[in-house]
């Protein structure tokens, strides 16, 4: 399924969404600068607060795999489609590496907080918390929102998104309560494979949508 872009995406989801959720106490977190334009759809028409968790995958060199990533807490999550056995033997190959891009990303992702708008544990409790991406092609990224979420009393957890890779849907159905997803993809290309228009704002831009969303309340 291809879409004429993340925000017409946006709104199907949202209007699946919004007769059990538009009068239920809901945050709208994104995983990434195209998930803020698919969330922002969606929590104007809940009438919601929208965040994003900010997070980089590590991968491991030459193998178009993904070790884990590194979340704006500076917590890293190791992909956990590895085996105890494939972390210790990944961990052990190329710590040196490991640990270099562990500081790397982290300064990287320091620099995109500066800007504000992203998330807070407070701002979740108690919440229907409703995850959104353009894409999840990696159960990385799910890693480290599972762990950031896991000290947090929050009441429902709802992962809404146009395309997701079928590997990842395993996970959603066993982490998540309820699914929003449009497309599932066996052979999974890139996010903006996807989507015919994929100009996106800067990031700055983005993170003022963040911080206006309740102008836009529809």
């Amino acid at each position: 399924m291809y879409f004429e872009s993340r925000q017409q995406a946006g709104a199907m989801l949202a209007e699946q969404l919004f007769s059990q959720y538009r009068y239920e106490n809901c945050a709208v977190v994104a995983l990434n600068d195209g998930g803020v334009i698919v969330g922002e759809q969606i929590a104007s028409w809940l009438h919601c607060v929208l965040t994003m968790l900010i997070s980089e995958a590590i991968p491991i060199p030459g193998e178009g795999i993904d070790f884990g990533a590194v979340s704006q807490t500076g917590q890293f999550s190791y992909n956990s489609s590895f085996s105890p056995g494939e972390v210790y033997e990944y961990s052990s190959e190329f710590h040196g590496y490991l640990e270099d891009q562990k500081r790397e990303t982290y300064q990287r992702i320091n620099r995109l907080l500066m800007d504000g708008g992203t998330i807070s544990t407070d701002m979740l409790q108690g919440r229907v918390i409703i995850v959104v991406a353009d894409a999840i092609s990696s159960v990385t990224v799910l890693d480290v929102l599972l762990a950031f979420i896991k000290p947090i009393r929050y009441s429902r957890l709802v992962v809404a998104a146009p395309t997701v890779a079928i590997e990842v849907v395993d996970k959603l159905h066993l982490q998540a309560d309820e699914l929003h997803i449009l497309d599932v993809r066996e052979n999974f290309i890139t996010a903006n494979h996807y989507f015919e228009n994929n100009d996106l704002p800067a990031h700055e831009d983005i993170i003022n949508k963040i911080n206006t969303i309740v102008l836009n309340w529809r």
